[in-house]
């Protein structure tokens, strides 16, 4: 005969088992076995099937009472060959489980005991027919603060808040064991674990990655073999990365978007609609925060997948896809873009009076001759664009010119109710009369001014002298707060520090929230910390712009892939 720990799938009852009534009657061994584990092992021996029970239908029908509720480990058996009495088997295991202590702190000493004296837990499972995992458990209460395995065979805490405390240290257990024993709030159960990780446990089996990359420690629970990361911060770490190749793999298996949801945020179900691989469809990754990663494949959203369903009937969509940058954010890189190259445009007065004689000729939608106004869409706009130095020296230009015209305070406020507005300009003589008495490049100087100043913004024009110009816009602009507040695209966003800090911070980062990854941007672009590249502008404020996304929806692209055949 033999023990081996077979799986409950593969027992089965038998009909010449001895107990032919009570068998099923197991009131009384399910709290045991669930507390104590099985002490002594079932009588069985093989058949077709797998294995027979020769003795231990109780045991076994508890066994399966509590797989209802958890799962539970393989079974310690006596495995009878041909020829075994098993009378003399089952008088023989009974007289060794008659010899084991029943309370578990009674086997634990026990355990110890043998043990100190060289036994191995191999030795101690064979002396009393039980299990190595039953020895290993009772030995782990070695661990706990004595008063602690006092309080618990007083039946003072259950043997689950115990079990938690198998995974403390000696100092955590010293400091619960305080809080029990005064009048304050001592965590048990479940709320004990979240107390001793700080709100925070991850299993080892939710890693995506090799464990053997994991330079940390881990925790086990002997009780229940329950093993957790000792930090959460080098999980995600490694768990990150790992999610950023399961997004490559599945790009490469030609599913049409990965889209990694932040950390918490739940996947639900009724928002979506399955769609192949082959229609489309998408794949969903959802990431609790206890490190465990879902991927829902084959799914769009209702709005995508309507809009997919209207494509292939041959009907009008009424919806475009969502542009990577928002109305806001575009109105906001228009305008400082714009205050830029007209800025630059004051050093080109020949290029100006080109300028000033196509919009002559042609027309434009500012040629009243009206300055362009730089509407911002909301004050913080608004604010970001006054710091923009580019402002400031058109400024000092305009006072130049308003000198040169020889304008009074008053003529400006008159002729300038906004922002100088030629055509309100009621003396059209005086002026006339000023610009005869002035030379050329007083009156280029002028003309470059005027011609600048009625430059339109969010126009191709902006994205022609631009490029011309080869306007480097960290020369009179950085990232501020409205630019980060603006940024909305989770995955430019995760693209541009990309950029900033290279791939490896990037897919570290790839479950982080926008708000968390733009900070980590912001401190590359203010050198706390070192970038990977050096005086490197947000693709959004390169001439041509940049984008980070295929989404496309940008006006600066467009205009200038418009325009750019005629500049080549």
């Amino acid at each position: 005969m033999e023990l081996q720990h077979i799986e409950i799938t593969d027992l089965k009852t038998t009909a010449i088992n001895v107990r032919k009534k009570g068998a099923r009657d197991i009131a009384d061994l399910v709290p045991s076995i669930k507390s104590l584990g099985i002490l002594q092992p079932l009588l069985v021996r093989p058949n077709c099937e797998g294995f027979e029970i020769v003795a231990g239908q109780r045991r076994y029908h508890a066994l399966l009472k509590i797989a209802e509720e958890e799962a539970i480990d393989p079974v310690p058996c006596i495995v009878m060959d041909s020829g075994d009495d098993a009378k003399a088997i089952e008088a023989s295991l009974a007289e060794n489980i008659a010899r084991l202590p029943m309370d578990e702190i009674d086997q634990f000493k026990a355990f110890s005991a043998l043990a100190k004296q060289g036994l191995s837990v191999e030795d101690i499972a064979s002396q009393f027919g039980i299990t190595e995992r039953l020895i290993k458990q009772r030995l782990a209460l070695g661990n706990l603060h004595p008063p602690i395995l006092t309080a618990y065979r007083n039946e003072e805490l259950n043997a689950g808040t115990l079990r938690s405390l198998t995974l403390a240290t000696i100092k955590q257990q010293k400091a619960w064991w305080k809080l029990f024993k005064s009048d304050e709030y001592a965590p048990q159960g479940h709320a004990l674990k979240e107390w001793l990780f700080g709100g925070s446990q991850i299993s080892v089996e939710n890693a995506l990655f090799d464990l053997t990359e994991y330079d940390g420690a881990t925790i086990s629970d002997l009780f229940g073999d329950e093993v957790y990361f000792d930090d959460v911060a080098k999980f995600w770490a490694l768990q990150n990365p790992a999610i950023a190749d399961a997004k490559t793999h599945y790009l490469d298996e030609d599913w049409s978007d990965v889209v990694i949801l932040e950390i918490g945020e739940r996947w639900c179900s009724w928002e979506f609609t399955e769609t192949a691989k082959e229609k489309g469809g998408k794949v969903f990754a959802e990431c609790s925060n206890q490190g465990e990663v879902h991927f829902h494949e084959g799914y769009l959203t209702e709005k995508e997948a309507k809009r997919c369903e209207a494509m292939e009937q041959g009907g009008e969509v009424s919806t475009k896809p969502k542009s990577e940058l928002t109305k806001a954010m575009q109105n906001y890189l228009d305008l400082h873009r714009h205050a830029a190259v007209r800025s630059e445009l004051l050093d080109h007065s020949g290029i100006a009076l080109r300028l000033a004689v196509a919009q002559i000729i042609a027309g434009s939608n500012l040629w009243d001759v009206k300055a362009e106004p730089q509407r911002a869409n909301t004050d913080a706009i608004r604010d970001s664009l006054a710091a923009n130095k580019a402002n400031d020296k058109f400024a000092v230009e305009g006072s130049v010119v308003m000198d040169l015209l020889e304008f009074t305070e008053d003529d400006v406020q008159t002729i300038v109710p906004l922002k100088s507005d030629w055509a309100r300009q009621p003396n059209l003589h005086a002026i006339f009369a000023k610009l005869i008495t002035l030379d050329d490049e007083a009156v280029t100087r002028i003309l470059t001014f005027v011609v600048a100043e009625t430059l339109p913004s969010s126009t191709a024009l902006v994205e022609i002298l631009g490029n011309m110009f080869s306007v480097d816009m960290a020369d009179h602009w950085q990232p501020d707060e409205t630019f980060f507040d603006l940024l909305r695209d989770k995955q430019a966003i995760n693209a541009m520090l990309h950029q900033v800090g290279g791939k490896s911070v990037a897919e570290g980062n790839i479950t982080s929230t926008a708000k968390v990854q733009k900070q980590i941007i912001k401190d590359y672009l203010d050198s706390t910390r070192k970038p990977q590249k050096q005086d490197g502008q947000p693709n959004y404020m390169q001439f041509p712009m940049q984008t980070y996304t295929d989404k496309g929806g940008i006006a600066a692209v467009v205009n200038w892939n418009e325009a750019k055949p005629y500049f080549s």
